[in-house]
């Protein structure tokens, strides 16, 4: 699905603003009509953002069902003969769209986008009002997994992962007028033959006109650089200037459909990132070099906006990310605004593109969030309908994230159970489905300390193997010396497995101004030693090729954890960015000249 983009035959306009806005944990809404007319009984809440910790007390923040979003907007004049669609870049988690009552569309996965053609029920020059109710309710049959309880007290929302359950509009809305005829995706992969740079391209083109489609490269100063007839082609640039980690560099294709009588009908510009990935052995490359990951596990997370997508946050956080040396994140746990892969293919970072596969663990959750007894894959759990909405959401984060250069990595889940015969027969089809949409990049999952090396059933069918391993935290408390004997013994073992071994999550809660002379567990001496242990182990064993600590910064998690104190401390800046000593110790070992 294309992003909405402005250029001679297309137009956008965005929606953000203060909607209308009305909870509906009585699932009462559709019912009563509530998308028929203005929303009655309403007060205003920013689009993009989450709603739970903008409303004051509990009501946003323990919300169940619906939430109901509307606004007015005018079609532009100039639209008239234009294709009108509606678009959303996310709804957590799932979405009906109205636009004056008539239902337009439905969506579940509350991090890729939906849209619809509407049209044929509007009329350019007259306003138009758009209705949505928002459900944040998880089931074992939704990426990610929870259970709705009825208790005397009103639903109560169970889920399995260790983040807030952040729900709403979070991210932008658009009113886009498109040509009939017109590209409807594009598909770019890219070589490197000797200096020679290589794109391949296939263009899907939608609508009755007959039409031819020409594909004009363009380099990063807009000098032409090669162009291809037809709807798939490939285009070879001679001594191409490749895109590389830390070189964010960026040819664009344009792609243009015309009539047989040479009538402009569409235009798109896609970015190009030429460059290459493959996995060799215990090696990663990137361009044929190899790479070594360092960086973070990363949440879309601030205050007051939750996971709503901030510009100056993004700036901000890249800017911290530079400082500190890292040329990689992970896109824990769910696909991000596609913003951030933008700037990322911009800035020449790497990311780990992360499917909202969490959860999927109950021996995990147990020890966690603690009082249930439920088995992870069954009948009554996470089921053949669950690996559905699995593939699904791989299908919808392939199909938006396909052309970035920066996304040198899918990661199908986190932390999933995989130490079971159940697991392999749930997660053998989704790696192969994520290869058949995608063979260019390498496809992995993240392995959790329940499976350990020997036991996990599901390490083999990735191309790398990437733990996420607390040896000196949930383990080894406090006990580095111990902590890195076990934690060499494991990784050593993982090694013989002759991947890549990309370390996706090692970190301690640490409270900003805590300090000790003897480092003790939560202070800020203790998260530099442990970091120090972690990375002498990480350097005795060849096979790691990466290192992403956990987290960037501190985030927000369930209200009810009572071993989360105003969230999870890991990170290695506060919430509101601030550096621990620990940052300034990272620096140090990824910048050596810091």
């Amino acid at each position: 699905m294309l992003r909405p983009q402005d250029t001679p035959t297309r137009e956008r306009r965005s929606l953000a603003g203060l909607w209308s806005f009305r909870l509906d944990p009585a699932l009462v809404g559709a019912d009563e009509q509530w998308f028929g007319g203005p929303l009655e009984h309403a007060r205003e809440m920013p689009v993009p953002a989450s709603y739970n910790d903008i409303l004051v007390g509990t009501e946003g923040r323990d919300h169940v069902g619906n939430a109901w979003y509307q606004t007015t907007t005018r079609v532009p004049r100039g639209w008239a003969g234009q294709r009108v669609v509606l678009r959303f870049d996310s709804a957590t988690h799932a979405a009906t769209v109205w636009v004056d009552g008539t239902e337009v569309v439905r969506h579940v996965g509350g991090y890729t986008p939906f849209e619809a053609d509407i049209t044929e029920l509007v009329t350019p020059g007259d306003e138009v009002r758009v209705t949505v109710a928002v459900n944040n309710e998880l089931t074992f049959q939704t990426i990610p997994p929870g259970v709705v309880h009825e208790t005397p007290n009103g639903r109560r929302q169970q889920y399995f992962h260790d983040f807030f359950n952040y729900a709403g509009l979070a991210r932008s809305v658009w009113l886009c007028a498109i040509p009939q005829t017109r590209v409807e995706d594009i598909t770019v992969t890219t070589d490197v033959r000797g200096s020679d740079g290589v794109v391949a391209y296939a263009v899907e083109i939608a609508g009755d006109d007959e039409h031819t489609v020409e594909v004009v490269l363009h380099d990063a100063d807009g000098v032409e650089v090669g162009r291809s007839q037809g709807a798939a082609g490939e285009i070879v640039v001679p001594d191409a200037h490749l895109w590389a980690p830390g070189d964010g560099y960026l040819h664009v294709a344009q792609v243009e459909v015309r009539s047989t009588a040479g009538e402009l009908l569409d235009q798109y510009a896609q970015t190009v990132g030429i460059r290459t990935v493959e996995v060799r052995g215990t090696e990663f490359l990137i361009n044929g070099a190899p790479f070594h990951f360092t960086g973070f596990g990363r949440h879309e997370d601030t205050p007051v906006r939750g996971k709503g997508h901030d510009d100056a946050f993004l700036v901000h956080d890249m800017e911290l990310m530079r400082w500190i040396g890292a040329n990689s994140f992970r896109t824990s746990h769910y696909p991000y605004a596609e913003e951030v892969y933008d700037y990322a293919d911009r800035l020449g970072l790497v990311v780990i593109d992360e499917v909202a596969a969490v959860g999927q663990n109950m021996g995990l959750a147990g020890g966690i969030f603690g009082g249930q007894n439920y088995t992870t894959f069954s009948p009554e759990t996470i089921n053949d309908v669950s690996r559905e909405a699995h593939a699904q959401a791989i299908r919808e984060l392939v199909a938006r994230d396909k052309n970035h250069p920066s996304v040198v990595l899918w990661s199908i889940a986190n932390e999933p159970e995989s130490d079971t015969d159940a697991a392999r027969a749930y997660f053998e089809p989704l790696f192969t489905l994520t290869r058949e949409l995608d063979p260019s990049r390498p496809v992995g999952f993240v392995n959790v300390m329940l499976a350990p090396h020997g036991a996990c059933k599901v390490s083999e069918l990735g191309d790398v193997v990437m733990l996420n391993r607390y040896y000196g935290w949930y383990v080894n408390t406090g006990d580095l010396e111990a902590a890195e004997t076990a934690w060499r013994a494991e990784l050593e073992q993982w090694a013989t497995d002759g991947k890549p071994i990309i370390i996706t999550e090692y970190g301690a809660d640490t409270v900003a101004g805590v300090h000790s002379l003897t480092p003790q567990p939560w202070s800020e001496e203790y998260q530099v030693a442990y970091l120090e242990m972690n990375h002498r182990v990480f350097d005795s064993v060849p096979a790691v090729v990466g290192e992403q600590v956990w987290n960037f910064a501190d985030f927000a998690t369930a209200s009810a954890s009572v071993f989360r104190v105003d969230g999870n401390k890991k990170g290695v800046f506060t919430r509101d960015r601030r550096p621990k000593a620990a940052a300034h110790a990272l620096r140090r070992r990824w910048n050596r000249d810091a």
